[in-house]
């Protein structure tokens, strides 16, 4: 999915002031990654690992597993793009609605997609896709439940995306279990983690004889020097970038009950980002451009997610004054 997808800055010439439509909360300070990347040139009259395994090292050690469960890729795209490539010409079941980009990597390589309303729907395929917490959702599967029926389907394999792990309070799958699972692989994102999307920082976490399958089709030198390097930073200055989830559900939940007054349908979230739909007669694309020329404030149409409509955007809670002027925005827009 090219076309479509949020925080397409690009497309507005600077004009944004306030983005909404990335899942990441904005609010952070760079001040130290900037001066760390700066120092990096030499990086570039070299060409970086062919594989990342140094990041892969640290990255197992910060999660408790070993070097050969963890595979370290150009964002969690990349890696969501290899496991299809290995999995090519099988059904795959997918909890929907949700990422686009399951369903893309799926068809590319041959695999029959079925969309699936529950990760308990899985009776015809041979693996399971879901993202936890959801997007656009929010909403997070028990982990009990997802580690039960990947104990009671063992011949399946399931795919469980936790980019947004940290934006909520509820548990998820630990690396550990996955790992102990031997059919499950675990997404994860430092973009999410640190809101550094330009990086291209992912990474996959499962047992090393899945793993062994997809390292054999990754190409060499997929994460760049700087990338690695600037990952590394992050992970070691890991407490400067804590998440407030708690407060971020707050907000959250504020904005949707704010929404729901003028009339607006909202979803329930367990973290910081919600699904709306507009009233009948109105359409998202012409909210989001409406939004960007007069206030500055981007949203994301989802209108694209399988099984939504024109209606359909979602937006992630920012800071309570941003967030007051996304609420003022939408009043003046809708009533």
């Amino acid at each position: 999915m090219i076309e479509g997808h949020g925080d397409d800055l690009h497309r507005y010439q600077g004009k944004v002031k306030y983005n909404f439509s990335s899942n990441i909360y904005a609010g952070v300070s760079h001040e130290g990654l900037m001066k760390h990347i700066s120092s990096l040139g030499n990086l570039i009259k070299s060409y970086p690992e062919p594989e990342p395994v140094s990041l892969e090292r640290l990255i197992a050690s910060e999660h408790g597993v070993r070097p050969e469960e963890v595979l370290v890729t150009n964002g969690a795209t990349e890696a969501i793009y290899l496991i299809a490539r290995v999995l090519g010409g099988k059904r795959a079941g997918i909890v929907s609605p949700t990422f686009r980009e399951y369903q893309d990597a799926c068809r590319i390589n041959g695999l029959q997609v079925v969309f699936i309303s529950e990760v308990t729907d899985s009776a015809d395929v041979e693996s399971v896709w879901v993202c936890n917490p959801n997007n656009p959702t929010g909403k997070v599967i028990d982990k009990n439940l997802l580690l039960r029926e990947a104990c009671l389907h063992p011949e399946k394999l399931f795919v469980i995306d936790q980019a947004y792990a940290l934006y909520t309070s509820l548990p998820v799958v630990s690396s550990s279990e996955g790992v102990g699972a031997g059919n499950i692989i675990l997404l994860s994102s430092l973009t999410k983690q640190f809101a550094v999307p330009g990086l291209r920082i992912g990474y996959a976490v499962g047992s090393e004889k899945l793993l062994e399958r997809i390292r054999g089709v990754r190409m060499p030198w997929s994460v760049g020097g700087i990338s690695i390097s600037g990952a590394e930073y992050l992970i070691e200055h890991k407490d400067s970038y804590a998440i407030d989830s708690e407060g971020l559900h707050r907000e959250a939940l504020r904005l949707a009950e704010a929404f729901g007054e003028i009339g607006i349908d909202v979803c329930e979230t367990d973290c910081n980002f919600i699904l709306c739909r507009l009233p009948e007669g109105r359409r998202a694309d012409e909210l989001k451009e409406c939004l960007v020329e007069r206030v500055g404030i981007l949203i994301r149409d989802a209108s694209n997610f399988e099984g939504l409509d024109s209606r359909c955007f979602r937006v992630a809670a920012q800071g309570r004054e941003e967030n007051d002027l996304l609420i003022k925005a939408l009043k003046e827009w809708i009533l």
